[in-house]
């Protein structure tokens, strides 16, 4: 992340980068699956607040983690992979940018790895990574954390 003061003394903001990975003990199909159904994504990550779809390409979607405040988004399908393990959306509203799941069998399970690149355009979120970049990232890592949490017990629920 980061910020640049253009010559005008408007602040412009470069993209946040977000990568992580994780591992659960289900197929990569059947996670897959799970992945690719968005509208599921409220009843296993709790900061995935609400996820509205828009046609069968995209949906309205909204979160919220720690910071008080929602984050309103657009998400548009742009890659549905399933041979390859790829799963990727454009994103736009609050933030611009792109979000992508990449899976691989691995052992007794699945190796995941979530990647995220977008620009702010809420002012709020823009103040707040001025002056407290640790605190977004600390935000971003609980949502993550959580995301995971609830991704393991969803499958497990559903594989039992």
């Amino acid at each position: 992340m980061g910020v640049r003061v253009g010559q005008d003394g408007d602040v412009q903001l470069s993209n946040y980068r977000f990568r992580s990975a994780w591992h659960v003990d289900v197929d990569e199909q059947t996670l897959f699956d799970v992945l690719s159904d968005i509208g599921s994504y409220p009843q296993w990550w709790r900061q995935v607040r609400s996820v509205e779809r828009i046609d069968d390409d995209s949906a309205s979607v909204v979160c919220r983690s720690v910071l008080p405040y929602d984050l309103r988004l657009r998400a548009d399908r742009a890659r549905e992979d399933r041979e390859g393990g790829t799963l990727e959306v454009w994103l736009s509203g609050d933030l611009d940018g792109w979000s992508r799941w990449t899976l691989r069998t691995d052992g007794t399970g699945t190796a995941l790895v979530y990647e995220q690149e977008v620009v702010v355009h809420s002012r709020l979120l823009h103040w707040v990574g001025l002056v407290g970049r640790p605190l977004l990232r600390l935000n971003h890592a609980w949502m993550m954390h959580n995301g995971r949490v609830g991704l393991r017990r969803w499958v497990a629920a559903r594989v039992a």
